[in-house]
């Protein structure tokens, strides 16, 4: 009897139409059954964010041939959560995969990116999942030196899964460096220092156009920050429990008593 194909979500953050995506589900159609699930436009940035106190809009589309996909008016998150309770009604896909994100999501971006928090509510629901980007934002970027480590990792997570309430955060360097292999990473410390221009509009009423510049403030060898400077693949295990356990023996020392 032949092995059941695995069924595999396919998400994004920069929209359905978006290069990345295309890449994504064409390598995951190698290795299983795909449906695609994404936003009608680019949601960079959106975290997790869900909608709430408006409608959610969920058509089917018929943009690559043989590939059942809808787009979805929401979030990533959102695209998620309609893909598992109105497309596949409760029955969990084998995998979920979301980007591949025009841009990387290293560091401290993982908190804002809206590939890694599709990835993330895929995980909550219980599925595997995988989050991939890659060094380079521009429209027409080449991923193909991204496709052979896309299939050998996700075919590595449908083989052997992934412990509970975690998930995968996968980046690429950009083509130009060449892929030395996979180095198993733990995040690296950064930070954004955000900076806003002042505007006016042409009715003389202030806006703010914010920039910003990213800070690597951690130098350790182990980290995903390294690792693709050095021309690695970097894969960082997740979780989403947010709790800092290291620091529950210190509070439970502290006095609370409420005079």
């Amino acid at each position: 009897m032949a092995k059941k194909k695995p069924t595999i979500l396919v998400v994004n953050d920069d929209g359905i139409t978006a290069p990345g995506i295309k890449v994504l589900l064409e390598e995951m159609q190698k290795i299983g059954n795909v449906v695609v699930v994404a936003p009608d436009s680019p949601q960079s940035g959106m975290g997790h964010a869900i909608t709430i106190g408006r409608p959610l809009r969920l058509d089917k589309i018929d943009l690559y041939e043989g590939v059942e996909m809808y787009k979805c008016s929401g979030t990533p998150v959102d695209c998620v959560k309609l893909a598992v309770n109105k497309i596949f009604k409760g029955k969990k896909p084998d995998l979920c995969v979301s980007g591949i994100n025009h841009g990387l999501n290293y560091s401290i971006n993982v908190l804002y990116s809206g590939t890694m928090s599709a990835a993330v509510e895929g995980a909550i629901e219980d599925i595997p999942s995988i989050g991939f980007s890659l060094d380079d934002f521009s429209h027409h970027a080449d991923f193909s030196h991204c496709r052979p480590y896309i299939r050998t990792i996700a075919q590595q997570v449908l083989s052997n899964g992934l412990q509970k309430a975690t998930l995968l955060n996968v980046n690429f360097p950009h083509i130009s460096k060449e892929l030395k292999g996979i180095k198993i990473c733990r995040q690296a410390t950064a930070k954004w220092f955000e900076e806003f221009d002042e505007r006016l509009d042409p009715y003389n009423r202030e806006y703010f156009w914010m920039t910003g510049k990213f800070q690597l403030l951690d130098r350790g060898e182990d980290t995903d920050a390294h690792a693709l400077s050095n021309g690695y693949v970097s894969i960082v295990p997740t979780q989403f429990d947010m709790t800092a356990h290291h620091t529950i023996t210190e509070l439970n020392s502290w006095s609370f008593d409420v005079q």
